[in-house]
């Protein structure tokens, strides 16, 4: 039987990796694109949105334990996605008068991240 007394340690265990794999795939955005537009934080939640709708109906339809899910959706895809950085990115672009990438981003983010989930949750009903 699993235990719930576990289950921060689950979650702390996959928060690390997650965390790191956001910085590193930040800092790699900005080194080949370049900072004028928030690169980073849109592929990572992009891709987030998309493993999360993938891993959640695929953990469901295996009936995964707690351990994994809070292993893999709220520590590491919890500590990855950057939802709250969108936000200050898309403030700081507006701020810089970067109207037409705020735009972009601030509305490509959310339409995108719906689309990835969708497109997650199909293809692992389909496997």
């Amino acid at each position: 039987m699993e235990t719930p007394l576990l289950l921060p340690l689950w979650i702390a265990l996959g928060a690390i990796p997650g965390a790191l794999s956001r910085y590193y795939l930040t800092l790699l955005c900005v080194q080949k694109f370049g900072g004028e537009f928030p690169f980073g934080t849109f592929i990572i939640n992009l891709s987030g949105t998309f493993l999360i709708g993938f891993l959640a109906t695929l953990f469901l339809s295996i009936k995964a334990g707690l351990p994994l899910n809070g292993f893999v959706i709220v520590g590491f895809l919890g500590s990855y996605t950057t939802f709250s950085t969108y936000a200050l990115d898309t403030s700081n672009l507006l701020k810089l008068g970067n109207y037409r990438r705020a735009l972009l981003y601030g509305l490509g983010s959310p339409v995108m991240g719906f689309l990835g989930v969708e497109l997650g949750i199909a293809l692992a009903q389909r496997l």
